[in-house]
């Protein structure tokens, strides 16, 4: 774990806001200790949630998306730190490992333009390094008996996500992906549009399920791809559930958990899916925060939901005084996640 910045037990308290009588999750949250070797202490650790954030959008980029994605995770930190600890959901059921450094690699795009061919093969060649680092630390959260919640960042992720989850338990995994878009894109180098197809294509993705996908925004060419692996690959449309009532939403759930869930599965989710939310490709139409949280708790409750990734939020694309709004966002999210795994 080389590539990764320890979040401290003083970095907490800087950030956590202390009121009498109340008690915050900051105060609960549990973080590896100075002298500790983070190994040793994931182990030994009684939490059961360890979040970690990749504060990049190198992949969104080298997709020719709007770049933002980067501040998510410190919105994030502020905003689930000083939510209140109480019988609803313990703060001490989670860990913050820290964060993927890609300072250097974010320094490194500021000269490069996506427009040019070579420069765009560099911004492959550094999102394929970040595969690397996710995919062995999410390995290693899961074989040290954890659940990882991960905070992006672009939805390259998945990728490492997905193939950190099938090291870990020695085989293939599946995924559902709460999304607009497939990101299953053509293996044409990698960005934010082909972690499932690539994680697919080498054997770490079993079974996919895509939900609430936007017809519009899907090209022909991707419908055809998924139509060959249509036995591993399915999806449903927000049109279909939504705007033509042709399909319910809660019995479509039902479907995908029985696609998915009988092997170990994660949960992605892509906030670009919901109306509104400042995003690399911010949507005006789709699924209401509401529904979202109904989707994550059904899904989290499954004894098979190995992580939870949540991405391409970009408080940098909000106006100013609403740019923490993502960070408490996605601190419900997270909390939802905890509170389905404790009544699953």
């Amino acid at each position: 774990m080389d590539k990764l910045i320890r979040f401290t037990l003083s970095d907490l308290t800087k950030i956590t806001n202390h009121r009498s009588t109340e008690i915050k999750f900051g105060e609960r949250i549990q973080t590896v200790p100075k002298e500790m070797d983070t190994l040793e202490f994931l182990e030994a650790s009684d939490a059961e949630f360890v979040l970690i954030g990749i504060p990049e959008d190198i992949g969104i980029r080298a997709n020719l998306g709007r770049p933002g994605a980067a501040s998510a995770w410190e919105s994030t930190l502020k905003s689930i730190v000083n939510i209140q600890n109480n019988r609803f959901c313990k703060g001490s059921r989670l860990m913050i490992l820290g964060t993927l450094d890609v300072k250097s690699e974010m320094e490194e795009i500021e000269e490069l333009s996506v427009n040019d061919k070579d420069h765009k093969k560099k911004f492959f060649k550094l999102v394929d390094k970040i595969d690397k680092e996710v995919s062995h630390i999410v390995c290693k959260i899961v074989k040290a008996g954890k659940i990882p919640i991960v905070i992006g960042g672009g939805h390259n992720n998945a990728y490492g996500n997905i193939k950190g989850l099938a090291l870990a338990k020695g085989k293939p995994v599946n995924a559902i992906n709460f999304d607009a878009h497939t990101d299953f894109r053509a293996l044409e180098g990698r960005h934010s549009g082909n972690g499932f197809s690539y994680a697919y294509e080498e054997g770490f993705l079993k079974k996919y399920f895509v939900f609430g996908l936007h017809e519009s925004y899907t090209s022909k060419s991707i419908l055809e791809t998924i139509k060959k692996a249509e036995d591993k690959v399915k999806y449903n449309t927000y049109e279909q559930i939504a705007v033509r009532k042709e399909k319910n939403f809660e019995a479509e759930m039902e479907l995908a958990q029985k696609h998915i869930s009988s092997d170990p599965f994660g949960i992605e989710i892509d906030l670009d899916a919901v109306p509104n939310i400042p995003s690399s490709a911010m949507t005006l139409s789709g699924f209401s925060v509401e529904q979202l949280r109904q989707f994550l708790h059904y899904f989290g409750q499954q004894s098979n939901a190995s992580y939870l990734h949540i991405c391409e939020g970009a408080p940098d694309l909000a106006f100013e005084k609403n740019n923490h709004l993502i960070g408490k966002l996605i601190a419900y999210l997270i909390t939802d996640f905890m509170k389905a795994k404790s009544n699953k």
